[in-house]
């Protein structure tokens, strides 16, 4: 098999590259995707999450390494793997950033990556199905919609955030992220707007797009300093896939770096240790790994949430065919509905953490709802300092390799977890919803409110990730860069990645939406280049 250009990951970034690519009747395109088909129908369920998070058909299931700032905790890392990719199994919450972090970007030599750079692809992804803005796309593949249907509970949430203190802001996705609302979602009809929903069912038919399922890339080949395809198990058997013009690595930040290190483009003294031939130094291969780390208080209340609305066999029932008929009720709800996007410290330039609340609440998702009506006021840092790492455990592409996120290393990221745990007790505390709340279940009144050293425990103890791995193929100019503005990996030709590894800073909340962004971005650039 031969294509001008193969891009390796269904996942969000590379569904939008190989669409776009395949746009141009003049070039072939090839999409390997490890996973299968996206016909589970918990995929285009939202609250399907629960199914297919966990489900070795359609998730990776990595674990990470036991992590110092978890107090040695080894923890689960979702990612999606299945046409749409972790855009199929997400929570559908669209969040772009700030505009700081991506004219943060620009400051670090990333040319053509400014806020002002981006939001056109930003813009070129969407359809946005709220009030008429002029930085929102309105003719896009990807469907954008406000929360369909609030709730008292997050109404109450909001109000009171407002009264702590805290704005609203009607549409944090205007570079302004700072204040309280509703989640923006990737919904269209009351199902998954996933990514390969927008970009590869209106491409399907055509003749120079090639989907192939079931495709796990063992290496990438390189001759003489240029790639020149893929070595890639296809139920079982190793198959050569050539590449005439480029590759396009959209593996995510897992799979891009264990891809490249397996091809000999890594740390070399690495690499020879584990028996692969160096093609390529580049000692940031695996490096600069960033996630954003949830500490989930949990509140008990008076209101009405998903804990109580499904205790039963015939509420589910009826759940059900609510869904069935109408496309609505907590079975077209995603993951979160409220969100805050808040300073710690008013000094602050931009807020620096962010809020999911949830009308419900587990110790663990697999375990069940609690027995009592509970919510989770979830909340995370945005701009972590703390870098991990991830590296091969072996030179066999089917061995996942060592993730180590190295989470809580640093003062400031202790201190701004510790706070937005506090700031979470203070908005419950403030009316209308204190009224509503019975008690705070977790981290709960044995973890008294100023006592630092007790709530950076507890959070230790019980925080997890939030599911955006990003940084591990970073963009930028100095020794640990991996790609160039352009996305072009440093000293191979014909070879680039786009994905979430690409960032040099993670951005400020979910990294979907970046990650379309990212694929819309390097199509362009590539489509520029072969024009040239």
């Amino acid at each position: 098999m031969e294509f001008d250009y193969v891009v390796i990951g269904a996942g969000s970034a590379g569904c939008a590259a190989a669409a776009r690519l395949s746009e141009n009747a003049r070039f072939t395109v090839a999409l390997l995707e490890a996973g299968g088909k996206d016909t589970n129908p918990w995929i285009h369920i939202p609250v399907g999450y629960f199914k297919t998070m966990g489900n070795p058909k359609t998730d990776w299931m990595y674990r990470t390494e036991p992590d110092p700032g978890l107090n040695g905790r080894e923890i689960p890392w979702p990612r999606g793997k299945v046409l749409g990719g972790s855009s199929s199994i997400n929570g559908l919450l669209y969040v772009r950033g700030q505009a700081e972090d991506f004219d943060g970007w620009r400051q670090m030599g990333n040319e053509g990556w400014s806020w002002d750079d981006v939001l056109p692809y930003f813009k070129k992804a969407e359809s946005w199905q709220g009030e008429y803005a002029k930085d929102r796309g309105t003719d896009g593949p990807l469907t954008v919609s406000p929360t369909r249907a609030g709730r008292d509970l997050v109404d109450h949430w909001i109000e009171s955030a407002v009264n702590a203190g805290y704005k609203r802001n009607s549409d944090y996705n205007s570079g302004d992220q700072e204040g309280v609302g509703y989640f923006q979602l990737t919904q269209r009809g009351g199902l998954r707007c996933s990514s390969a929903k927008a970009y590869l069912k209106p491409a399907r038919g055509r003749r120079n797009l090639e989907i192939i399922t079931g495709a796990h890339t063992e290496k990438v080949t390189i001759v003489e300093g240029r790639v020149t395809g893929v070595i890639a198990n296809i139920r079982g058997k190793s198959k050569t896939i050539r590449a005439r013009k480029e590759v396009i690595l959209c593996a995510g930040a897992i799979g891009s770096p264990q891809i490249l290190m397996l091809s000999g483009v890594g740390d070399q003294t690495r690499l020879k240790l584990l028996g692969i031939d160096s093609v390529k130094h580049l000692p940031g291969v695996g490096k600069n790994l960033q996630d954003h780390l949830q500490a989930r208080p949990v509140f008990k209340t008076t209101l009405s949430t998903i804990n109580v609305e499904i205790d039963s066999a015939v509420k589910q029932a009826m759940i059900g065919l609510r869904f069935l008929t109408t496309q609505s009720g907590p079975m077209a709800m995603a993951a979160s509905l409220g969100t805050g996007f808040l300073k710690t410290d008013k000094r602050l330039a931009t807020p620096d953490i962010q809020f999911h609340i949830q009308p419900f609440s587990a110790d663990k998702p697999a375990d069940g709802p609690h027995k009592f009506s509970g919510f989770t006021a979830s909340v995370l840092q945005m701009r972590p300092e703390s870098a991990g790492h991830l590296e091969l455990k072996s030179n066999n592409w089917r061995d996942y390799p060592a993730i180590h996120p190295n989470y809580l290393a640093t003062e400031t990221d202790q201190r701004t977890i510790v706070s937005g745990i506090e700031i979470a007790r203070k908005i419950a505390r403030t009316n209308p919803l204190a009224t509503h709340i019975t008690e705070e279940h977790a981290p709960g009144e044995g973890v008294a409110m100023g006592d630092c050293e007790a709530i950076l425990n507890w959070a230790r103890q019980a925080s997890v990730t939030i599911y955006h791995p990003t940084g591990t193929c970073k963009m930028g100019k100095d020794h640990q860069a991996v790609v160039d503005p352009r996305l072009r990996v440093y000293g191979i030709a014909g070879l680039r990645v786009a994905d979430a590894s690409i960032m040099p800073n993670i951005t400020s909340g979910n990294t979907n939406a970046p990650c379309i962004m990212i694929g819309e971005k390097v199509a362009s650039m590539i489509l520029e280049d072969a024009a040239a």
